[in-house]
């Protein structure tokens, strides 16, 4: 059955609001008006498909199970975390990309992503891969602020950053690519240097994201790297185990920021910045993988499932699995569209009455 939808549109310096059916219950007189996402190829809704850069999706058979099986740049068979939140809480279906986009009011208002597959903390891990920075999307989020005031006024938008969930998702970049696989800062780095320095990243861009107006901000610790089955190829030998330093690296990260927030939350008045524990929850998905419905969780479903992810997953030189639902990943790095509805169903209900 077609979800039910609604909108009210109102003229001149009113705000255009759009729902479906809300999933998760919010407290009571509070609201979620719009969904603002940052970060890196989990969240990523097709920032990158107008770079000059191989990581990017917007080709077959990225999309297979989207909307009429188009690949619209997001990492995955069909839709990515930050569409799936937007419809649980009743934003919209989709959160629209904002590069390169024609945006209508009613997008502009009820949130936009911003993220870009490839990017970190660190501002080395997007110059490797020539996609957009966090940097590089502060800027493009200070163009749709102007853009929302010229739309609805300044009270309205502070309406809407303030009220607004923005979600943060990076690090996973940082610690697999630049650290590990391209070896780019090992040399000068080790791992707790290097997620200090991930950590600090991340401290200084939500204390950017603050000063812009955001309040409630979901910050996303990282997966556990190790598990995925590019990294089982490429670090966990001949069995392709889950490649345990990967692990260590992503939880000693995931501590920091944990922390991080912490002391955020004591120095940034009127802020519900929340830490979002991914690893034990995806760990326990891939551990256990039929108490979730699933069966394959070693491989991706394209290509090989071992190391075939953006450009190396294509409709010319792979094929794909006969059901990508019985999946825990798409590709070799990036989750089904059914492990991401998984693992928001076990996020959402545990955290979202933090933001209020």
């Amino acid at each position: 059955m077609k979800r039910p939808s609604c909108y009210l549109s109102v003229v001149g310096s009113c705000l255009l609001f759009s729902c479906i059916q809300a999933l998760v219950k919010l407290p009571e007189n509070e609201t979620i008006p719009a969904l603002i996402a940052f970060g890196d190829s989990i969240v990523d809704t097709g920032n990158n498909n107008d770079l000059r850069t191989i990581a990017k999706c917007d080709f077959p058979p990225y999309g297979k199970d989207f909307q009429g099986g188009v690949a619209t740049g997001r990492f995955s068979n069909g839709k990515v975390p930050a569409d799936i939140i937007a419809e649980e809480l009743g934003i919209k279906e989709l959160l629209p990309a904002y590069v390169g986009q024609a945006l209508s009011s009613r997008d502009l208002v009820t949130g936009v992503c911003f993220a870009s597959g490839g990017s970190g903390y660190d501002p080395m891990t997007s110059k490797l891969v020539s996609v957009l920075s966090l940097s590089d999307q502060i800027e493009y989020f200070k163009d749709y602020i102007m853009k929302l005031k010229l739309l609805v006024g300044e009270n309205k938008t502070n309406f809407i950053l303030a009220k607004g969930l923005f979600l943060v998702v990076a690090g996973s970049d940082d610690i697999a690519n630049t650290y590990f696989t391209l070896r780019a800062r090992k040399l000068q780095y080790d791992i707790p240097a290097y997620t200090d320095l991930m950590a600090n990243s991340a401290s200084d861009f939500l204390n950017e994201l603050y000063e812009l107006g955001a309040r409630r901000v979901a910050v996303f610790g990282t997966p556990p790297i190790g598990c995925l089955p590019a990294q089982r190829t490429l670090a966990g030998g001949n069995a392709r185990e889950c490649a345990e330093n990967f692990n260590q690296a992503s939880q000693l990260f995931n501590k920091k920021l944990s922390a991080k927030l912490d002391s955020i939350k004591n120095s940034l008045p009127g802020s519900r910045m929340v830490f979002i524990d991914v690893y034990n929850p995806f760990l326990d998905v891939i551990q256990n993988p039929k108490k979730h419905g699933f069966e394959v969780v070693n491989e991706g479903c394209c290509g090989t499932g071992n190391l075939e992810v953006a450009v190396l997953c294509n409709a010319w030189t792979s094929t794909t699995c006969s059901n990508d639902s019985s999946h825990v990943f798409w590709d070799s790095y990036h989750p089904t569209e059914r492990a991401y509805r998984v693992l928001v169903s076990l996020l959402v209900g545990k955290y979202v009455d933090k933001f209020f």
